[in-house]
This record gives C-alpha cells, structure tokens and sequence, in this order.
C-alpha cells in the first residue's frame, strides 16, 4: 500500500491484545492452526450466517496446511499494516472462539475501516458482545474516522 494510501499512521502502534471479562483478542498467527481451524471448521453454517460472510469466498473446505498458509498471510498484513486480524479467544487464552477482521474501508482511502467478525457455532451468545466491544474499541483506541461493522446483531 503506497504511503499516501495508509491504513493506519505510521506513529500509530496497534494494539496486541484487548481483555475482556468474556474473551480476550491477540494478533492471528500461525501458532493458532490447529485451534482457529477446529472453531472455523465447526462452525461453517454459522459463519456463512453471521453478517459480513454472506456470498464469501471464505470459509471453504481446506486443509490444515493452507489454513496455515492464510494465518501467514493475516500475520504479514498486520506487520505490514496493511489488514489486522485478531483470533478471539476464550478466557483461559488458549481455546480459539472466533475472529475480527478489520481491513481498509474499500474505496475509502480516507482513513475508514471495514469491519466483520465471527464466532463459533457453540459460542453464538458471543456475538453481541464481540460485536459492542470491538466496535468501541475501534472508536476509543483506534484512529479510524469511519467504522463500517458488517450490519447485524
């Protein structure tokens, strides 16, 4: 992304964790594999079903190893700045529940962000307040001007 076109500034440090009382957000990487792809894989209806998702290409059926392969890719985006994808876990920080996306607003080039995020099928009384904390966490830690969040609950 060419500086002019940034997604966040540079002086801007994003942050590494959010904690909660029900769950606690950190960067997706690959040493969430086997975790992320157990509560993706369990839970493809109710993602399809989450808003944001609809008429996705993802999730699709995949391998373990490209399941690593896209956690790579989420992992150089948040180093590049250029996408951050947060894994949502449970509490006990190792189960994982879900994921947040936040990725450039397309079409903004104004500082906006696109936002989606899920959770897995047996953990579906999380969506709410995934949604209502990460949205004011966007607003109060983050400097997006605008927040779009896939609509929904």
């Amino acid at each position: 992304m060419p500086p002019s076109a940034a997604f966040v500034p540079e002086s801007f440090e994003p942050p590494l964790r959010l904690v909660t009382p029900e769950f606690v957000l950190e960067p997706l990487g690959p040493q969430h594999n086997e975790a992320d792809y157990a509560a993706w894989s369990s839970s493809v209806e109710h993602i399809r079903a989450t808003p944001g998702f609809a008429g996705r290409s993802w999730p699709h059926e995949m391998s373990l190893a490209d399941n690593l392969r896209d956690l790579e890719l989420h992992a150089r985006d948040f180093t590049a700045r250029t996408g951050f994808t947060y894994t949502v876990l449970a509490p006990a920080g190792c189960e994982v529940v879900g994921c947040v996306y936040i990725d450039p607003l397309p079409g903004d080039g104004q500082g906006g962000a696109s936002v989606r995020s899920w959770v897995c099928a047996d953990r579906a009384e999380l969506d709410g307040p995934l949604r209502r904390a990460v949205d004011g966490w966007l607003r109060s830690d983050w400097p997006f001007e605008r927040v779009v969040y896939a609509p929904g609950a």
